[in-house]
């Protein structure tokens, strides 16, 4: 029988491939998955006698360690929620993150981290640090909790109604919503993730992401761990372009999972810095934000693997749709693929499926889905209507079955009644071969209500200017297409999880004009 919970799908997978390698932390040392589900099930009895009950959630913020992978398992094993956050936040954002997620217990890595601590303090939540020195080792707490009852884990039976994972979407409006996702939720996404990429025991993959986002989180480690797999963690904690091929090298991957902004560095790096020597990889996948045409054809020629591009959200518990491997079908350049484990329509405004290539709100449903919103009855209206989680992305799907996407709802730029997608005008800007990074983006204007500017990060070396790039756009987009202004700059804001938002790069650029001129988004 399918396992119902993540929790059950690997404590299966640590019976039937108990000697093979869960985890290999770089350079130091390496977790079967019967030893990583031995440390998960002494953690979890430490967080029992701690006072953890289920249904209590547990913060933790931790940099990609190996404490990490145990504490957030050995949570959701003792029925709690597990609670990622990024640890780069301030103390006020800590605050407003534990106090509306309700959580009742501070988890960090044994240096602490004073943002964290601070916030914790303040709304009287106790805080634990957790430290595990060698794979021999137990996870030690710290305080050390009172004497632990190992039989009392044995006794909690996990459901799959269980709330497992708690994380705020980073979406354009201007307060971030909290999900729940199930362990149904999570085993749904995991055996979707596993099936569309074939995952076995015999996959092995280096964690590029952060483990605080559903992309790093599910995609990469969780699905791995789930088939059986290997997950590497870089040294540093952290994705390190330095270290990355000669950890993929090392511990023998054969897949990777980034978002374009990653993807462009491995590649920038390939080509000032090329490695003597690269792995035979199955495939590599992009996620999280569109992936230029032209990026994707440089990737598959760089390092002689198919590019999947998949699409995903926190409310899926990340996948959605992607595209498949070269013997499942093709992989399409700009579009996002097939919907996988899930239904998924293209509606228009009153809730009606629309035909093949007529464009609509992309809308989901399925095992994999949120049943909705913490605390937030005005959103859950807006984003369940018809029985559909509306995804707030408008696209089409082909007389193949393939999504394409145009663009975010709230994102596409009306200029003068001429709708225009930024994405596209993304795809035609990154195709010039001095552009290593663009962006385009509405801003407000009196004649047109709203017109197109854009912002590129130039390739080293190169001397391109406002006019080049104008040029070039016109002589490969529509005349009403083309940014009126060109912003050339060095970095571009960027979310904690990698990801361009628009609303940002937007509101950055136009306060160096004029701080009149700025929109109010995300209202």
């Amino acid at each position: 029988m399918a396992a119902v919970t993540l929790t059950g799908l690997l404590k299966d997978v640590a019976v039937k491939f108990p000697s093979r390698t869960a985890i290999s932390v770089s350079g130091k040392f390496n977790l079967s998955h019967a030893r990583l589900d031995q440390l998960v099930e002494r953690a979890a009895s430490s967080l029992v006698a701690a006072g953890v009950k289920p249904g209590d959630v547990v913060a933790l913020t931790f940099p990609n360690t190996v404490e990490f992978i145990i504490m957030f398992l050995a949570t959701i094993r003792v029925r709690a929620t597990a609670a990622p956050l990024n640890a780069a936040y301030t103390a006020e954002e800590f605050v407003f993150y534990l106090s509306d997620s309700e959580s009742k217990l501070l988890l960090t890595p044994k240096e602490g981290n004073e943002a964290a601590q601070a916030a914790a303090s303040k709304l009287e939540i106790p805080h634990l640090t957790a430290l595990l020195s060698d794979a021999e080792s137990d996870i030690a707490l710290d305080p050390i909790p009172s004497e632990s009852d190992p039989d009392a884990v044995s006794k909690i039976v996990n459901d799959p109604s269980d709330v497992a994972l708690f994380l705020h979407t980073s979406g354009t409006t201007s307060r971030p919503k909290g999900v729940p996702l199930t362990q149904f939720n999570l085993v749904s996404s995991v055996t979707n993730i596993k099936s569309v990429y074939k995952l076995t025991e015999s996959d092995s993959t280096v964690i590029v992401l952060p483990l605080f986002h559903v992309h790093g989180l599910i995609a990469g480690l969780l699905s791995s761990l789930g088939a059986g797999g290997s997950v590497t963690l870089p040294a540093a904690g952290r994705f390190s372009a330095s270290t990355f091929w000669s950890d993929m090298n090392n511990y023998h991957a054969t897949w990777y999972t980034a978002v374009p902004t990653i993807h462009q560095i491995i590649l920038d790096r390939h080509l000032s810095k090329p490695e003597p020597i690269y792995p035979m990889l199955r495939f590599i996948r992009s996620c999280s934000a569109a992936l230029a045409p032209s990026v994707l054809s440089r990737l598959e020629e760089a390092f002689g693997a198919p590019v999947l591009e998949a699409y995903a959200m926190t409310e899926a518990t990340h996948l959605m749709a992607s595209n498949p491997l070269p013997e499942d079908g093709p992989h399409l350049p700009g579009s996002v693929g097939r919907p996988i484990g899930q239904e998924m329509a293209i509606l228009d405004v009153n809730g009606v499926p629309q035909e093949a290539n007529a464009h609509g709100e992309v809308c989901i449903r399925g095992p994999n889905v949120t049943k909705g919103y913490k605390n937030n009855p005005e959103a859950n209206k807006s984003a369940f209507q018809f029985g559909w989680l509306h995804t707030g992305d408008l696209g089409y799907l082909d007389s193949n079955g393939y999504l394409h996407l145009v663009g975010r709802i709230k994102e596409l730029i009306n200029r003068g009644g001429e709708k225009i997608s930024p994405i596209e005008v993304d795809a035609v800007l990154i195709s010039h071969p001095e552009i290593a990074q663009a962006v385009a983006f509405g801003v407000p204007d009196d004649k047109y209500g709203e017109e197109i500017n854009c912002a590129i990060i130039p390739r080293e070396g190169s001397n391109i200017n406002e006019e080049e790039v104008s040029k070039f756009c016109k002589k490969n987009l529509a005349v009403f297409k083309v940014p009126k202004k060109v912003f050339l700059t060095d970095s571009l804001p960027k979310t904690a999880t990698g990801k361009i938002q628009r609303r940002l790069v937007a509101e950055h650029f136009l306060a160096q004009i004029s701080t009149a001129k700025v929109p109010k988004f995300g209202a």
